[in-house]
């Protein structure tokens, strides 16, 4: 059974001399991608609260507890304004498992996808909260405004500032099924999603635009996961979806499938707007930025327009 939409709560706006703090709930990402993304955040005139260093175990970046106890002393501290992550790679799910939904307090924008994405979609799904599906320090912000593997400055800024106008995002991707709708922004990275089948919190996608992308998948386990999806009644009562660009997920043999034609196979039927290749999550072009949790108009015709109807922020 599919949980009731909750009252959609959103964090306040982000703006010049907004004090942010950095969290790593996943992996260690590389001490120079850090150094690289705040000096790119201090350029953008935020303040930066960097948080106590943790002794990395494994693929994690601190122990189960130091890294929730991180997240939610920065989430709680009334001096930080928003709170962007390291990076992805894994281990957020162990925060969950904590009780991270109760901990919590007022929302604020929590920046970045992959791993993160789970939280998002927890808090999103339980608590209402808008999610800011965008850069994080070490993989984006590090290589900088509007460059290869860096980040879309207009979006990003849009997204945590804007608490008034609409606005436009174009998606600088190709339609593979034609079409507009309008609904609220739902998903982010196709394995985060597809783990949340069972838990009681996978999010309720009915009216909704589905944004879905991944890295490093071969094109049948990206088919084996869409169809997941797909059986899991997921994208039933979705009346649009936005796919990224799926870099490194070549087929493994010659004249296998590769994954536009899987998307367009499995989501073609369902008779509903679709745009491929956005440079959304993980991408080799500079990346978007989209706000999760709110209304917005999905264009799809040539190369795929976002209109986001409402603000993710408040003054």
């Amino acid at each position: 059974m599919k949980r009731k939409i909750p009252k959609l709560e959103k964090p306040r706006a982000l703006r010049k001399g907004s004090r942010l703090g950095i969290v790593s709930p996943s992996s260690p990402a590389d001490a120079a991608a850090i150094s690289a993304g705040i000096a790119e955040l201090r350029r953008l005139n935020f303040q930066i609260e960097e948080a106590a260093p943790m002794e990395s175990q494994g693929y994690f970046a601190g122990s189960h507890s130091e890294r929730l106890q991180q997240f939610c002393k920065t989430v709680h501290d009334k001096q930080v304004d928003g709170v962007i992550a390291t990076r992805g790679g894994y281990g957020a799910n162990y925060l969950i498992d904590s009780g991270l939904s109760t901990r919590l307090q007022r929302p604020k924008c929590i920046v970045g996808f992959s791993d993160l994405n789970i939280v998002q979609l927890l808090l999103a799904e339980v608590r209402g909260w808008a999610g800011f599906y965008g850069p994080m320090v070490a993989t984006g912000f590090n290589h900088g405004a509007d460059r290869p593997s860096g980040y879309d400055l207009l979006s990003f800024l849009q997204a945590v500032g804007e608490t008034k106008a609409k606005w436009e995002i174009p998606l600088r991707g190709q339609a593979l099924a034609s079409g507009s709708a309008a609904g609220r922004l739902v998903g982010g990275c196709l394995t985060m999603l597809q783990t949340t089948l069972g838990t009681g919190f996978e999010p309720n996608t009915s009216g909704a635009i589905l944004l879905l992308e991944d890295r490093g998948m071969k094109p049948y386990q990206v088919d084996r996961a869409l169809r997941h999806l797909y059986q899991a009644g997921m994208f039933e009562k979705a009346v649009g979806v936005i796919l990224g660009d799926f870099p490194d997920c070549e087929p493994p043999t010659r004249g296998s499938q590769i994954v536009p034609e899987i998307c367009a196979e499995i989501l073609g039927p369902l008779d509903i707007p679709i745009v491929y290749g956005a440079p959304i999550g993980h991408t080799k072009r500079a990346m978007l930025t989209i706000p999760l949790g709110v209304r917005a108009k999905l264009q799809a015709k040539g190369e795929g327009t976002l209109e986001i109807l409402e603000p993710a922020v408040v003054g």
